[in-house]
């Protein structure tokens, strides 16, 4: 495992989930509800953030690595996937839609661990609506993390919203993959 700065953001990220969903265990005496949704918030979009940032840096700086390739996506699912179930229990979420984004998540990772085995890697390699995806479910769940109003913004019904959007394109995103490994599959 090679350490360098990117890797170190994309642990820093992996460590981060726990305390977004620690947040929310803290007493309301020592922390009120919505002091709560707006640390998750923020800790969560900072986390995001490292997400563009180890990416950014490890391509700049040219510290890219096998692993640092292997664990970005882990961080970014897991954060995702444990956001989604926090906000499945904090009622703030439907669990179909959650299930339907982990169920894409843990599919998608399956297919492309099975199409590096076969040598295929690249027919699964990240895409635009993947990354259209990745974006609607990082806009979507730190407002559904903050879930109170802004300015007069209905920002709860904005994120379930945009939520949807990315279930719909996270159902897209997964026939787009399975399509090209299946094509593939054929070629082999």
């Amino acid at each position: 495992m090679e350490f360098n700065l990117p890797n170190a953001l994309t642990w820093a990220r992996i460590l981060m989930i726990p305390l977004v969903l620690a947040v929310f265990y803290l007493p309301l005496d020592v922390l009120s509800l919505h002091h709560q949704n707006m640390l998750a918030c923020v800790l969560f979009c900072v986390a995001a953030i490292t997400d563009w940032f180890d990416g950014y840096l490890a391509r700049r700086l040219g510290l890219t690595s096998a692993f640092g390739a292997f664990l970005d996506p882990v961080a970014d699912k897991l954060m995702v996937c444990a956001s989604l179930v926090l906000l499945v229990g904090l009622d703030r979420c439907n669990a179909v839609l959650a299930f339907v984004i982990v169920g894409r998540e843990l599919t998608i990772s399956a297919l492309r661990e099975w199409m590096a085995h076969i040598g295929a890697a690249k027919s699964v390699a990240v895409s635009f609506i993947g990354k259209l995806k990745t974006t609607a479910q990082m806009v979507a769940i730190p407002m559904l993390l903050f879930y109170d109003d802004l300015y007069g913004l209905p920002i709860k019904f904005i994120g379930n919203w945009l939520l949807i959007v990315a279930a719909i394109l996270t159902v897209w995103s997964m026939i787009y993959y399975m399509r090209r490994a299946f094509a593939e599959m054929r070629i082999k």
